[in-house]
């Protein structure tokens, strides 16, 4: 799989890396056997970028990684974990002290002296501002906790005060064909600064698969059922903040873009890896076969600019009223 340089950090990552939140648990229920067969599967295909967090399953995704790399010693993956909402959103919170009991927790989990990655997970917005919070930042890196640091966003303002921070490596936004607004200023100032762009939630929570219908149930303890409106989080994490029947209105249209032999996530996943500044995306997967099919669309061939222009016409006419000015 193509590996691309990730931001300033001097390292690289596949084009299509694993996203595990769902390995937490925090989509239904996954088994330990069914996650690390997921890994499994997503290293045999090439990837070599794992994002977690230490709030998905309260560290669970973490200690299942670290459990992965210890009988894979041979897996040559980088780890990009997070930090920061195990705790309220105070930005008085985000201290050296407190950045060095999470990230001793995480390393704990994962097994590791040093963190490859630490990035704060959608803190409040004041804390971008913060010359401390960087500092501490810093301190970290040069403590050897972490060997890089970045920031995961929920809006474009927030990845652009990340951004001119200087010792900012990436940057983790939503970035899909449902959520095109980062395109405009995020990505052109990512690339120019040298910062790693990493895109997640890369098929709306599904919608883009083209498998829901405005009938599917999802359950209970399904971020998908209980975050809808943002109940539970930004709702921005949930379908892209695109109303559910919207969404599944507008993946019946996307699908149909799909090109001969791609699936419709396949083309979302194409779609992201052709964005000029994007380093990797982060699908997630609930099996092997999936693992392996979200790896499967960096052999695509670029999308056409028939396709890419298609793409922007459904954006502009069934979604971007709902969530372009939001985020």
């Amino acid at each position: 799989m193509e590996q691309r340089a990730f931001g300033r950090s001097g390292q690289t990552v596949s084009v299509v890396g694993l996203g595990t939140w769902q390995l937490g648990a925090d989509w239904g229920e996954v088994r330990e056997a069914d996650a690390l067969a997921v890994l499994e599967a997503a290293v045999a295909a090439g990837v070599t970028f794992f994002d977690t967090a230490d709030v998905y399953g309260d560290g669970r995704s973490e200690q299942l990684i670290g459990r992965f790399l210890k009988e894979r010693p041979d897996a040559e993956v980088l780890v990009a974990t997070k930090m920061g909402r195990r705790v309220a959103l105070d930005p008085a919170l985000y201290t050296l002290g407190n950045f060095r009991a999470w990230t001793d927790r995480s390393r704990a989990n994962l097994g590791v002296d040093r963190l490859d990655l630490v990035q704060l997970h959608c803190p409040p917005t004041a804390v971008y501002s913060s010359d401390a919070v960087f500092d501490a930042l810093d301190t970290l890196v040069d403590e050897g906790r972490i060997a890089a640091y970045g920031v995961s966003v929920e809006t474009c303002d927030e990845a652009l005060t990340a951004i001119a921070r200087p010792g900012t490596a990436s940057v983790q936004i939503i970035l899909n064909p449902f959520r095109l607004k980062p395109l405009e200023a995020v990505l052109p100032a990512a690339e120019a600064a040298g910062v790693g762009i990493i895109a997640r939630v890369p098929l709306a929570s599904g919608l883009l698969s083209g498998k829901y219908t405005k009938d599917t149930e999802f359950a209970a303890n399904d971020h998908r059922t209980y975050n809808r409106h943002g109940e539970a989080f930004d709702q921005g994490e949930t379908f892209s903040g695109v109303d559910y029947a919207t969404g599944v209105e507008a993946a019946v249209e996307f699908a149909a873009l799909a090109p001969e032999g791609a699936s419709p996530a396949q083309t979302a996943l194409r779609w992201l890896i052709q964005q000029p500044g994007v380093s990797t995306v982060i699908p997630g997967a609930r099996n092997p076969e999936q693992a392996r099919a979200n790896a499967a669309a960096a052999d695509l061939a670029p999308l056409p600019e028939s396709t890419l222009a298609a793409v922007r016409d459904l954006y502009d006419a069934k979604i971007r009223a709902q969530v372009h000015d939001r985020w």
